[in-house]
């Protein structure tokens, strides 16, 4: 037993910066907060040092290591909130499926789902404390040793982009045949789906009892349904999901905001803001303006800087963040990128997007 499995979720050190959870709840804030999403990751030498030659998930199930991980970016940038290291594929391992990371392919299930009677392979009842309790022993252990210099984010992946990495056995550019089970097994896709959510939803209540101060949703495959399918097939099950955590939470006396992010989902940005969720992500390719008016001030925002703005000089990265602080307005809102860190963005850039997020958005704030 390392001296880690003996900290528990008690007594964690007071938050000292809650500029993203007042943002989060569309509270004033002194600035606008920032993160990323994937700041901890392979554009960090210091990351790369610590994964040479470890196998991905057995990275992920070492809560020693995640907390590592997670630590790292907080060490050399600002950010006003960190996420916990994992990845959203250990839902379908606890539910039975093998899933390697290959190198050079990305995550590959070798057994993907082919047919409706492939749901029978699947555990119906998953023990998320059993299948997933390194996930949690890794937040509470993180949530000690950030020291409560900022929030620690939870996340799971959302029903539709986890049912679509296990039919298709890893990434495509078509999910061509996650998309068939849609319209040819439609009855087996919900089935999916709902086994998909139950577990989602006791994976964030696992989190947040662990020490999660925030929990993401990441529907990363939003973007290859149509608007009828989304909302068949994606939109009820991402609503379930916010709806019951909260109700469970509300039963503790507990309140955590919920970010949902749907990648490419411009034509759910209505329904998305009706979705008991306190913040909307957005990918690059929504203007901030337009986004405010059609979610109607009913959610905080976050996002929605081309990720690859990164690999502009840094004053054209100030110029950049300016005129996206000025389209989001400083209020309810959280800087962030439109999609993940790449491998090989220079961290220096990245130092430069987080400091024009607070000396943009001071600025703003002192002339309004």
């Amino acid at each position: 037993m390392s001296k880690n499995d003996l900290i528990l979720p008690t007594d964690f050190p007071q938050l000292k910066n809650d500029t993203f959870l007042r943002a989060a709840r569309g509270e004033e804030t002194e600035h606008v907060p920032v993160w990323c999403m994937r700041q901890a990751g392979r554009y960090l030498p210091e990351f790369r040092e610590s994964r040479a030659g470890k196998d991905f998930f057995e990275t992920c199930r070492s809560p020693e290591a995640c907390c590592e991980l997670t630590l790292q970016p907080l060490r050399r940038f600002p950010f006003d909130a960190a996420i916990i290291f994992s990845d959203i594929l250990v839902v379908p391992q606890a539910m039975g499926m093998d899933v390697q990371m290959v190198a050079g392919k990305g995550p590959t299930f070798p057994e993907p789902l082919k047919e409706p009677e492939d749901l029978q392979r699947l555990r119906v009842k998953v023990d998320t404390e059993k299948e997933l309790g390194y996930v949690f022993k890794a937040i509470t252990l993180t949530r000690h040793k950030i020291e409560g210099k900022v929030p620690l984010i939870g996340f799971t992946g959302a029903p539709w982009t986890l049912m679509s990495y296990m039919i298709e056995g890893g990434g495509s550019n078509t999910h061509s045949k996650a998309k068939r089970w849609l319209y040819r097994h439609p009855e087996a896709s919900h089935m999916l789906l709902r086994m998909l959510t139950d577990v989602i939803v006791e994976y964030l209540l696992g989190q947040v009892a662990a020490g999660a101060q925030a929990l993401q949703v990441f529907e990363s495959h939003a973007g290859i349904l149509g608007p009828v399918e989304f909302k068949e097939f994606s939109l009820p099950y991402l609503r379930d999901i916010a709806r019951r955590v909260k109700d469970k939470l509300k039963e503790a006396g507990q309140d955590v905001p919920m970010i949902v992010f749907a990648k490419d989902a411009h034509y759910g940005l209505e329904d998305l803001s009706q979705s008991h969720y306190e913040v909307v992500g957005l990918d690059w390719t929504i203007e901030p303006q337009s986004a405010r008016e059609r979610t109607g001030g009913k959610v905080s925002l976050q996002g929605n800087m081309d990720p690859c703005a990164l690999y502009a000089p840094k004053e054209r990265i100030s110029d950049i963040v300016r005129k996206m602080l000025e389209g989001f307005g400083t209020r309810g809102y959280i800087a962030n990128l439109g999609h993940g860190l790449y491998p090989d963005m220079d961290p220096e850039n990245v130092g430069a997007f987080v400091t024009a997020v607070h000396q943009h958005s001071k600025q703003i704030i002192k002339q309004i």
